[in-house]
């Protein structure tokens, strides 16, 4: 394990009594285990609960994919487990980001909202898709998504417990979706391969087989 956060409602500043723990990380399988027929995984789940990780390669390819759920976990301020690998990863997120996130961001919370039944709505989830459109906004207005949402914390509790009527919780959806698709991005047109790629070569490099490096 190179990096390893909290993400989930302690991460975002909506924990309540009883929140679970969610913990997502990146590890790396050793390089000779990429040399066999049989290859090593692309994720694990465990061993703590709620806890979920990628090998490096299938992390960087859903980042530069810009999958939420993968980039937010770069800017989590709830870090458990950093080594100098996992600090240069950290150290190269900007490189990931590009202006596909309008697409991933906005993909992401619609697909969730089709999900949604309007009659009997899981609000867990529709607080959710609230929040990943702030996240995804602040993405592409300011370059780094908006993990600590606490600004917003007792409106979208609000919607968690079913206090807000569905016709207010879709009419901010509605506004927020509008202005991811129409906000001026800072993020590059593409992400920056080279630079991830280089990463990637470095840490295959540091865990061959004694002698080979």
């Amino acid at each position: 394990m190179i990096f390893s956060v909290v993400v989930g409602s302690r991460a975002y500043g909506l924990a309540t009594t009883g929140s679970d723990t969610d913990r997502r990380g990146v590890f790396v399988a050793p390089t000779a285990a990429f040399w066999r027929l049989d290859k090593p995984p692309t994720h694990r789940d465990g061993p703590l609960p709620e806890q979920f990780s990628w090998e490096v390669e299938r992390f960087c390819e859903l980042a530069l994919d810009a999958n939420p759920t993968v980039l937010e976990c770069l800017w989590s301020p709830l870090v458990e487990v950093i080594t100098p690998a996992g600090r240069r990863l950290v150290d190269l997120r900007e490189a990931f980001l590009s202006r596909r996130a309008h697409r991933s961001f906005a993909g992401y919370a619609d697909a969730q909202f089709r999900r949604l039944d309007p009659e009997r709505p899981k609000w867990k989830q529709a607080m959710h898709m609230i929040r990943l459109l702030l996240s995804g906004l602040h993405l592409v207005r300011h370059g780094e998504p908006l993990v600590d949402v606490r600004a917003h914390r007792e409106r979208l509790l609000a919607i968690r417990r079913g206090e807000l009527p569905w016709a207010e919780v879709d009419a901010w959806r509605a506004a927020l979706s509008a202005e991811l698709s129409a906000a001026p991005s800072v993020l590059p047109e593409s992400p920056d391969r080279e630079r991830v790629e280089e990463f990637l070569v470095a840490v295959r490099a540091e865990h061959l087989p004694a002698g080979l490096a």
